[in-house]
């Protein structure tokens, strides 16, 4: 059946509905509109690619945005490939990069692809995910074969990129091997003869090379989807674990309630967009409450609590709530507080009080740490010596003093 032959029935307009929620841009909707109607009408389930490099062994909330939309995907009854990007780790991302990114070896890859999938299980279905590496068909490339592939795309095409070309006009060295990272994720959608690809906004480019080479093979050339990109906990880069503003999905019930906790109440209406499995409507009747006077923090609690239990269980996440208000009992945390990135970690907690204003001198913030007057996440510091590393931290002295502090990896 040809992409425009079955209906646009009422299910294929619902299934759309919810591929779109929270997405950036969808390429085509109406090309995609009419693999969904031809989907339902042969009963031919889509074949859905997400890749993912295994560059750091943890996963975090901000990878599940798109694993959330795959798991989606899934319940609507098409099947998902996780792909692990082994060999194109090898090469190196160069996506939003004003440098070479530095290429990981077999063994880092290895060791971090172990844990990968198992994280990402947390999201997916195991039983309906069809997992894949894509050295199966890479490592069979070979010399040859990779240069028929290199033939098949301009370099002028290349450029079109925009961190190449910004890099190209600063006179900041592009690597020749950093073109055929495009080229091999590309490559990826022919091999597993994909209809959608998902990605972050900063794959669009690594995506459409997919779309293109498709048709360069003779076949029908896949859809994108990309997702927003979603800010940490410090509110304004991309969550990050080298930038400490993260939160991993393995991370314990109560770390990760309180990191929740700390975002902005702007920031919290985002994360429930791209986090939460409400309805938008139910998402959409909450803003309105608060608007009309509901405290945010309530509204705060209700996402902590959905992450957690996802991630760990109601009742863990029951637990974490009870251990925040207790942590926080002697003193409420107020709405609003300075937000201040205070340099590299590890750095010690009297420094940081200095570099964060709370504290005028290093003598300060002595008395304040041996008073007991400190709180670095509602827990008490005693320890006057004591090394805070990267991430973000509401940090109270006295009842009356916080502010939500940055140290950077």
């Amino acid at each position: 059946m040809s992409l425009n032959e079955a209906p646009i029935t009422p299910q294929v307009e619902e299934a759309l509905s919810i591929v779109k929620r929270g997405c950036d841009e969808l390429l085509v909707e109406s090309e995609f509109a009419g693999k969904l109607a031809r989907s339902y009408a042969t009963g031919k389930p889509l074949r859905i690619k997400l890749g993912l490099d295994p560059t750091a062994p943890d996963i975090h909330l901000g990878h599940t945005v798109v694993l959330n939309k795959m798991r989606q995907l899934q319940d609507l009854g098409h099947t998902v490939i996780f792909l692990i990007g082994d060999f194109t780790s090898m090469i190196g991302d160069p996506s939003g990069r004003n440098a070479t990114r530095p290429p990981l070896t077999a063994e880092q890859i290895q060791e971090n692809a172990k844990t990968y999938y198992a994280q990402a299980s947390l999201v997916l279905d195991p039983s309906r995910t069809e997992i894949r590496y894509n050295s199966e068909w890479c490592d069979a490339l070979g010399a040859r074969g990779l240069i028929q592939l290199a033939s098949r795309y301009t370099v002028a095409r290349m450029m079109e990129r925009e961190d190449f070309t910004r890099r190209f006009k600063g006179g900041i060295p592009i690597s020749v091997h950093e073109f055929l990272y495009p080229l091999m994720q590309g490559y990826d959608s022919v091999e597993l003869k994909a209809d959608l690809e998902l990605g972050g906004t900063d794959q669009k480019f690594n995506l459409l090379v997919g779309r293109e080479l498709q048709k360069e093979y003779g076949q029908e050339p896949q859809c994108i989807l990309t997702m927003p990109l979603l800010e940490g906990t410090d509110g304004v880069d991309k969550m990050s674990k080298s930038k400490g503003n993260y939160i991993g999905i393995t991370e314990p019930a109560d770390s990760m309630f309180g990191k929740l906790m700390s975002i902005s109440d702007t920031l919290m209406w985002k994360y429930y967009e791209l986090l939460s499995f409400r309805s938008m409507q139910e998402i959409a009747d909450l803003e309105r409450r608060v608007r009309e006077g509901l405290n945010p923090r309530e509204a705060k609690v209700a996402l902590a609590q959905e992450i957690v239990a996802r991630f760990h269980s109601r009742q863990a996440a029951e637990g974490a709530l009870a251990s925040f208000e207790a942590r926080f009992r002697d003193g409420a945390i107020p709405d609003d507080m300075p937000e201040v990135a205070v340099g590299a970690a590890p750095l010690g907690i009297l420094k940081v009080l200095r570099e964060a204003g709370l504290a005028a001198s290093g003598a300060e913030a002595q008395r304040n740490v041996e008073q007991g007057g400190v709180r670095v996440d509602g827990a008490r510091i005693e320890d006057k010596s004591l090394q805070l590393e990267a991430g973000t931290y509401v940090i109270q002295v006295g009842k009356r003093k916080f502010a939500r502090v940055t140290l950077t990896g």
